[in-house]
């Protein structure tokens, strides 16, 4: 009885340690859906650069966003968000954002959705995207980057 209950230890981790190697490929440095790069400085000092380029204008020189960013305007439009920690950005995933950033909000939402945020993929690369991305999540506090952190692996395994 004893060996067939270490035989099913073995077994369970062997199958753990196979689901782990999906999950983590040799050379991986990040978990599965963690894409943004928020660590790398380099990384992080194009970002900001981009983005004092291209996003400041509407969210923010300090990712503050727009004033009443949750109340619709006139157009029925939404202004544009903060990136900070008081702001929606961190509740999506690195791929998510991501694809908001390239397609525009409109695209991402559908059904007839209206947004002033455009699509950047055919003005950034997607690399140049990933930086700006990888700015915004640098600012945050650490506990809300590890609830992101947490978003992104759960994502990864749906």
């Amino acid at each position: 009885m004893r060996l067939r209950a270490m035989a099913g230890i073995g077994a369970a981790g062997f199958g753990v340690a196979g689901l782990m190697m999906a999950l983590f490929p040799a050379g991986a440095t990040e978990a599965p859906g963690h894409i943004l790069r928020w660590q790398d400085e380099q990384v992080v000092a194009t970002g900001a650069t981009i983005y004092a380029a291209q996003c400041a204008a509407c969210h923010g020189a300090a990712l503050e966003g727009q004033p009443d960013w949750q109340v619709r305007r006139a157009d029925g439009r939404l202004p544009a968000p903060p990136h900070d920690p008081s702001g929606y950005t961190w509740h999506h995933p690195d791929a998510v954002l991501i694809d908001i950033t390239t397609r525009g909000t409109a695209a991402v939402v559908g059904r007839g959705y209206e947004s002033d945020m455009m699509g950047y993929g055919d003005s950034l690369t997607e690399d140049e995207i990933i930086a700006v991305l990888s700015y915004i999540k640098s600012t945050w506090p650490r506990e809300v980057i590890d609830v992101h952190n947490d978003i992104n692996t759960r994502a990864a395994l749906e």
